[in-house]
């Protein structure tokens, strides 16, 4: 990154910049979509667009590897996984009640105040610094040296959050499974004495 420049400005923005604005805008719009739809496979999709748009803004910024990673991971591991979950658990193709919990305007205050105090802090830290994108800021060499010379324990205690977050998911969903499979068994044993009593009753009557 290099200071800004007097060529550079925001009243005469280059192709690239502008671009990279749009992009942004399509990008932000699927994120919204993806959290305001009642369609599950919707969401899936919408988000499916969105994890695509931030590969063509890291694309922008000339970090190849990174956008790479994106795609390949995100859009093509996290949301064919999120997609076999849907199908594997029968979800609901259509408009489901259950994707709405009803607390849209709690969620949308706190969305909102996230995304003002980090566009605050992001303008306020960057507001003279540049991308010189002339200059290749995205290659292996550079990003692994960044991460691991100066972010290598945000990405540690992030690994953590993630591996705790797996954790509680698999634990829930044994819990839930534990609860479910408990009245079907009961269901079942009901069924299984009734076919057996209805079998007395009818060899007693042939016996008669």
């Amino acid at each position: 990154m290099i200071l800004a420049a007097e060529s550079h400005g925001f009243l005469s923005p280059t192709g690239v910049e502008i671009v990279f604005l749009l992009t942004g805008l399509v990008t932000l719009g699927a994120a919204v979509i993806t959290v305001t739809t009642r369609q599950l496979v919707h969401a899936a999709l919408w988000l499916v667009v969105a994890l695509g748009g931030l590969a063509v803004e890291y694309l922008l910024l000339t970090a190849e590897f990174v956008a790479w990673v994106q795609v390949l991971i995100y859009v093509g591991s996290v949301v064919v996984l999120l997609l076999f979950g849907l199908m594997l658990t029968r979800a609901p193709i259509g408009r489901s009640p259950d994707a709405d919990s009803g607390n849209r305007w709690v969620a949308l205050g706190v969305a909102g105040t996230a995304a003002v105090l980090l566009v605050t802090l992001v303008v306020d830290a960057f507001r003279t610094t540049w991308i010189d994108l002339d200059e290749p800021g995205g290659t292996t060499d550079l990003l692994g040296a960044s991460v691991f010379r100066h972010w290598v324990l945000p990405f540690e205690a992030l690994s953590v959050l993630l591996l705790a977050a797996l954790v509680g998911a698999i634990v829930l969903s044994r819990k839930n499974g534990g609860a479910e499979a408990e009245p079907g068994a009961e269901t079942e044993a009901g069924a299984g004495a009734g076919a057996e009593s209805d079998s007395g009753a009818a060899d007693r009557g042939g016996e008669d």
